[in-house]
């Protein structure tokens, strides 16, 4: 059986003292929920306190993106090796906030997710479409051509160390959320098409998340589907209270 994975997307939010209270907030409450795996990510100021403040504790850390090389003169970027070195185990690649702020590529997101499988990194790769995109009933070929640009050349067994997150762009954000069968029905078309570009034991073992005005309130029935296997939560994870709900949500 796949493990759920809940994930806490902070964003460009918190300052080193409001991180410290958060995480120090959600070591106390997740002292009971071992049978999922929880991630936090925090903004690059913080990771490494963040880091030392969690070690130990039910929780792993994560970082919201990463650079390709691993040093160099690349001004404003942070290498997978040194997301390491600040006791990170996740890192989050190719959000829609990547791709469509900072116009990202699928090419973009496969060396990323390359170079942080070399340094031992868990990918949580991130693909979904636009409201047009689904308005037009182009979903699935978006998201097949993601899937497809983003694992290029990947093999079997290093598809199996990354998690996918499908975060309908339309409700990142808005306060709209994909219903259970809506995630329930990508999620679905993701698994398939991992069976049919590597194998079925691929397919079976990795974990999709659903990601996309994630609450408290709608956190039961999205994770409750078969092939929902987690969150990756935004504005909910801001909030110890909130995102501790989503987490026994998982854990139930």
């Amino acid at each position: 059986m796949r493990r759920r994975i809940i994930a806490g997307n902070w964003k460009m939010n918190k300052t080193i003292p409001e991180a410290l209270e958060l995480v120090r907030e959600l070591r106390l409450g997740l002292k009971d929920c071992a049978n999922v795996e929880v991630v936090v990510c925090p903004p690059f100021t913080t990771l490494s306190i963040v880091g030392q403040e969690i070690e130990g504790t039910a929780m792993s850390l994560g970082a919201q993106n990463v650079f390709w090389e691993e040093k160099g003169a690349y001004t404003g970027e942070i290498s997978p090796h040194m997301l390491r070195d600040a006791h990170c185990r996740y890192v989050i690649i190719g959000h829609s906030e990547r791709r469509h702020i900072f116009r990202e590529t699928d090419e973009q997101v496969n060396r990323k997710i390359r170079a942080a499988l070399g340094a031992e990194l868990t990918p949580i790769v991130c693909v979904g479409e636009r409201l047009e995109e689904r308005q037009a009933n182009k979903t699935f070929e978006v998201i097949s051509g993601q899937l497809r640009g983003g694992f290029a050349s990947l093999q079997s067994a290093e598809m199996q160390r990354i998690v996918i997150a499908y975060e309908p762009v339309w409700a990142i954000g808005t306060g709209q959320n994909a219903t259970p069968a809506q995630a329930q029905e990508v999620h679905a078309f993701i698994r398939n098409w991992l069976v049919k570009a590597f194998d079925k034991d691929t397919g079976a073992a990795m974990r999709i998340q659903y990601g996309g005005s994630v609450t408290a309130e709608n956190s039961a029935a999205l994770i409750g589907q078969p092939d929902v296997d987690g969150a990756l939560v935004g504005g909910a994870s801001l909030k110890a209270e909130s995102f501790l709900k989503i987490v026994q949500a998982a854990a139930c």
